[in-house]
């Protein structure tokens, strides 16, 4: 979707240029419908940390990409080379059946400082690992941290 966003004039003080925005629409119903149909030991660590991260911000969106729920920022943005993959947040790894992994693409931005992301990408993208409920439970401060802090450091 693409929005008309209203800047002020240099100086001036008055709203007379425009600038492209773009927002993205969340698909929720899409990533009920994966959940449905997963089959996976952690099934429940998946929905835990599924409410956790959309909880986080209203700002947040959901879809399948890469073949697994994919969070954003769904709120307006100046529009980006796509494969940049600016909007994007987290993406769930499923490959592993003793553990969930969150893929953080732009997680190095967020100088998380609470141990939570690892890994040490040259492209920048960080992990975070879920083996239980309960490590759902003991990690969701700092899920939610590194999720604030990495709105806050985006580029809209």
């Amino acid at each position: 979707m693409h929005l008309r966003a209203e800047t002020p004039d240099q100086g001036k003080g008055n709203m007379t240029k425009t600038k492209e925005m773009t927002t993205k629409p969340s698909e929720p119903e899409k990533v009920d419908a994966y959940m449905s149909r997963l089959k996976h030991p952690l099934a429940k660590v998946v929905e835990e940390l599924r409410h956790i991260i959309l909880s986080t911000n209203k700002e947040i969106g959901e879809e399948i990409k890469w073949n697994a729920p994919t969070f954003f920022y769904a709120g307006q943005m100046k529009p980006t080379d796509p494969k940049e993959y600016r909007r994007y947040l987290v993406v769930f790894n499923l490959f592993k059946q003793d553990c969930i992994r969150l893929v953080f693409p732009s997680g190095a931005k967020v100088k998380d400082k609470s141990g939570l992301l690892e890994g040490d990408y040259a492209d920048g993208r960080r992990l975070a690992m879920f083996y239980s409920p309960r490590e759902v439970k003991s990690k969701e401060k700092a899920l939610c941290a590194v999720i604030t802090k990495w709105l806050k450091v985006l580029e809209k």
